[in-house]
C-alpha cells in the first residue's frame, strides 16, 4: 500500500507539472467508461424505479385533485345555468307583471301534490299573505291554474289540466265560445260540447272569456292541436295544448284580485198559487136578449149554491150609445108625446 501511494503521489506531481498523463487519461477513461456505466446501472435501475412510483402517485393524486375540480366546476356551472334560467324567468314574470291590471304576487313552488293522480302544486304563500280561494295563478304566457286550498303558509293550486278542473274560454280569432276542461295525466285540454261544424282550426289561440267572474278576460291559455269533426255525432272533439308552462316553472304569479261583476239580477219572487185553482167555475149562460134588443134582466143570485164553486159575476149593463143632435132633438120632440 506505501509503495502504490508513493507511485500514485509521484504521478500525481508529474502530471501537474509535466502535463504528460492527458492522454493516459483520456485512453482509460475510454476504456472503463463500459465498465463504469455496467456498473451504475443498478443505481440507476433503482432510482428510476423510485421515480416511477412517485411520479405515479403524484398524477394520480393531480387526477384526483382534478376530477374534483371539474365536479366543483360543473356543480357551479349548472347553478349559474339554473340561476340564469330562474332570473331570465323572472325577469319574463316581471315583465308581464307590468302589464296586468291587477295586483299580483310572485310565488315559488315548493313541491307537487301527494296525489299522483291529480294535478296540483304546493306555493309558498298562504293566508298569512292574503291569499284566498278561488284567485288565479298564471305565468308570463298565460293562465297555469287555480288556489283550490288555502292553508297559513302554503296554498295548493289546481292546474288547467285536471280532470276536475274547467275554465271559460273564446277563441281569439272569432270569438267563439267554449268551456276548457283538462285531461289528466296526458297535461292537454279539451273544448267539450262544440258544435261538429264549428268554426275552428289548428293552431287557433284560446284566452279567457271572462264570464266566469274568476279569470280576467283575454289571458292566454291553449293553442288548439287537434280538431275533429264528426258528421255523424252531435259535438265535435277539440284537442288544445296548454300554452303556460304548467309543469317546468318555479316561480308564478298569484293575481291577487277577481274581476269586478256587475251585480246579479235579484231573483224573482215565487207566484203564490190561487186558492181552488184546480177546481173548475161552472159556466153560465150568457143572457138572452129581449125583443127589442136590451138585455133580459138578471136572475137572482141562489143563495143555497152548492159550496165549494165560485160565484160568477154577471156582465155589467153595456153603455149607452154616444148620442147626436139629431137624436138629442128627436127625444125632446117625443117627450110631451109620453
Amino acid at each position: 500500500m506505501t509503495v502504490f501511494a508513493c507511485i500514485s503521489i509521484a504521478l500525481l506531481l508529474v502530471d501537474s507539472h509535466m502535463r504528460t498523463l492527458t492522454t493516459v487519461r483520456q485512453v482509460a477513461g475510454t476504456v472503463l467508461y463500459p465498465l463504469q456505466m455496467a456498473a451504475l446501472m443498478p443505481r440507476d435501475a433503482i432510482y428510476g424505479v423510485g421515480d416511477y412510483f412517485s411520479t405515479l402517485s403524484s398524477m394520480e393524486k393531480q387526477v384526483r385533485e382534478l376530477r374534483r375540480q371539474q365536479i366543483l366546476n360543473s356543480t357551479a356551472l349548472q347553478q349559474a345555468q339554473l340561476q340564469s334560467a330562474e332570473n331570465a324567468q323572472l325577469r319574463r314574470l316581471l315583465d308581464a307583471r307590468q302589464h296586468l291590471p291587477v295586483k299580483t304576487m310572485l310565488a315559488d313552488v315548493l313541491y307537487d301534490a301527494r296525489d299522483v293522480n291529480s294535478r296540483k302544486i304546493i306555493l309558498d304563500r298562504g293566508t298569512r299573505h292574503d291569499v284566498t280561494l278561488g284567485l288565479p295563478v298564471i305565468d308570463n304566457q298565460g293562465v297555469v291554474g287555480q288556489v283550490t286550498r288555502v292553508f297559513p303558509f302554503t296554498s295548493e293550486v289546481t292546474l288547467l289540466s285536471d280532470k276536475e278542473q274547467a275554465i271559460p274560454v273564446q277563441l281569439l280569432r272569432n270569438g267563439l265560445r267554449s268551456v276548457a276542461y283538462g285531461r289528466g295525466k296526458s297535461g292537454n285540454l279539451e273544448l267539450r260540447f262544440t258544435a261538429p261544424n264549428a268554426d275552428i282550426q289548428v293552431g287557433d289561440i284560446v284566452v279567457t272569456s271572462g264570464l266566469d267572474g274568476v279569470y280576467p278576460a283575454g289571458l292566454a291559455v291553449a293553442r288548439v292541436s287537434q280538431v275533429e269533426n264528426s258528421a255523424g255525432g252531435s259535438f265535435g272533439g277539440v284537442v288544445c295544448q296548454p300554452l303556460a308552462g304548467i309543469m317546468n316553472n318555479t316561480q308564478l304569479l298569484i293575481l291577487m284580485s277577481t274581476p269586478e261583476m256587475p251585480p246579479r239580477p235579484a231573483d224573482e219572487e215565487p207566484r203564490a198559487l190561487r186558492k181552488h185553482n184546480n177546481k173548475m167555475a161552472p159556466i153560465k149562460e150568457a143572457p138572452k136578449e129581449g125583443v127589442d134588443g136590451q138585455p133580459a134582466a138578471a136572475a137572482p143570485a141562489a143563495t143555497n149554491g152548492a159550496p165549494g164553486l165560485i160565484p160568477v159575476m154577471p156582465p155589467p149593463a153595456p153603455k149607452p150609445a154616444a148620442q147626436t143632435p139629431a137624436t138629442d132633438a128627436a127625444n125632446q120632440s117625443k117627450e110631451p108625446a109620453r
